[in-house]
C-alpha cells in the first residue's frame, strides 16, 4: 500500500507532487507574518487601530481581522498593514521632532470658536 498524504493549511497552495513520504506544510503558523489592524467604525470617521494578528497572506489578515474584530459589526472597513512597513519615531526624539512646530501658532487654530454643529474637528 502507497499513501500520499499531504497536511494544508489555510493559504497554502496545493501543489501536485509524487512520493510516498509523509509531506507537511512548509508554512506554519509561527512563520506567519505580524499584521497590524486598523478598523474604521463609521463612514468618515478615521481608522483606528485595533490590534495585531498572524496570517500567512494580506487577505487572510482581512478576513481573520474580521472575525476577531468585527464580530458585533463595529467596523465599515478594514485595513491591515504588515507590521514589518511600519515606522515609527522615538519618543526620546519627540523634542527636536515637533519643536519648530510650537513657533507657527498659526498651524494650532485653538484660538478659534467652532460652532456645535461641527463635529469631529
Amino acid at each position: 500500500m502507497h499513501f500520499n498524504l499531504r497536511i494544508f493549511r489555510y493559504g497554502d497552495i496545493p501543489e501536485d507532487k509524487s512520493g510516498g513520504e509523509l509531506q507537511q506544510s512548509a508554512s506554519t503558523k509561527n512563520d506567519w507574518p505580524l499584521w497590524e489592524v486598523f478598523i474604521r467604525s463609521k463612514q468618515g470617521l478615521d481608522h483606528k487601530h485595533v490590534g495585531s494578528l498572524h496570517a500567512a497572506d494580506a487577505q487572510m489578515a482581512i478576513e481573520n481581522a474580521r472575525d476577531v474584530y468585527t464580530r458585533r459589526m463595529e467596523g465599515v472597513s478594514i485595513w491591515v498593514v504588515e507590521s514589518k512597513h511600519v515606522h515609527a519615531s522615538l519618543p526620546e526624539e519627540a523634542g527636536s521632532l515637533y519643536d519648530p512646530a510650537q513657533d507657527k501658532i498659526y498651524r494650532h487654530p485653538t484660538f478659534y470658536d467652532l460652532p456645535d454643529e461641527v463635529n469631529h474637528m
